[in-house]
């Protein structure tokens, strides 16, 4: 009490601050995209599989470039031999460069991923959104086709369509997306239906905003983040059934290559010269780990929730 009555009235009046500083703020403001940044790369596994998918795209652009031979010229006096000279990776059966064939492999396959996986977001980003957004009858008969969709396995719809026509790169890419959009539509259907009741959504009617800027301009841009995600999980899982179509003969047909024909190729030879099938095959398994690795690390970043 004593100490109390020993105190000033001078140390309780109000500081002085000017009033620039009383408008400032306390941290530097952050956007949104910055936000997401900033936590994605705190994320070491997703900063790995991105510098390993910009690695894998680099060498199946320049690797070729390594050294002065080319992916289809045989030369049958090295066939089956293991790394010499700037033969990298070796040779194979008929003498062609290994390290050339599994780059170039590489670039096939990751063509036909990302053809695939833009059809995927053309396809489900307009069905999804179209249904998400009328809802009603139209919601109804357009969920009605998507479960139509889901009770045919897309492996077989897959078979049926390189069987109709020639496998190639846009064949196999398109047979890929005929039901690989199917899952994007979903997501967007759900993103869609949560945002629209949204004020912005509702101010955009009252001034007389048309249904289609409402879900160009509005709905869509805010379902980027769930899009992105998806697509980073629909790349490897086309990687993937390029490579087994090309294993059992209905992918891309010889002498084109691209890594499942590698592997098929190879696995004849794989008690003998095993280097053969080793290389398309770790090749692709780190393109399918370092998509993984970005999805996961992408969710992560691009969830509010996760926000510190």
């Amino acid at each position: 009490m004593e100490k109390a009555k020993n105190l000033s009235p001078d140390l309780f009046k109000p500081a002085q601050i000017e009033k620039k500083e009383q408008d400032a703020l306390s941290r530097k403001s952050v956007g949104y995209w910055q936000d997401v940044w900033g936590r994605f790369r705190s994320n070491l596994g997703a900063v790995l599989g991105l510098s390993l998918i910009v690695l894998t795209l680099l060498l199946a652009i320049f690797g070729p470039l390594a050294n002065n031979y080319d992916w289809q010229t045989q030369m049958l006096d090295v066939a089956n031999k293991e790394s010499f000279s700037d033969h990298y990776f070796g040779t194979d059966h008929l003498g062609r460069d290994l390290w050339q064939r599994v780059w170039y492999g590489a670039k096939i396959s990751l063509t036909i991923a990302f053809l695939a996986a833009f059809l995927d977001v053309v396809i489900g980003v307009t069905f999804g959104g179209i249904s998400g957004y009328f809802g009603g009858r139209v919601d109804m008969v357009m969920q009605r086709i998507l479960e139509v969709m889901y009770s045919i396995p897309n492996l077989i719809v897959i078979i049926l369509m390189l069987l109709i026509f020639d496998p190639g790169i846009i064949p196999v890419a398109i047979a890929m997306a005929i039901t690989g959009w199917v899952p994007m539509a979903r997501v967007v259907r759900a993103q869609v239906m949560k945002l629209k009741s949204q004020e912005y959504v509702l101010a955009a009617r009252t001034l007389g905003a048309s249904h289609a800027r409402i879900l160009l301009k509005h709905l869509i841009p805010n379902v980027m983040g769930p899009i992105i995600i998806a697509v980073t999980f629909a790349i490897p899982s086309a990687i993937f059934f390029e490579a087994f179509l090309a294993f059992i003969g209905l992918g891309i047909r010889p002498p084109e290559a691209s890594l499942g024909v590698l592997i098929n190729d190879a696995s004849t030879y794989l008690q003998i010269f095993p280097y053969q099938l080793i290389y398309p095959s770790v090749v692709l398994s780190i393109i399918i780990l370092s998509f993984n690795l970005l999805g996961d690390g992408l969710r992560d970043a691009l969830d509010p929730r996760m926000r510190k």
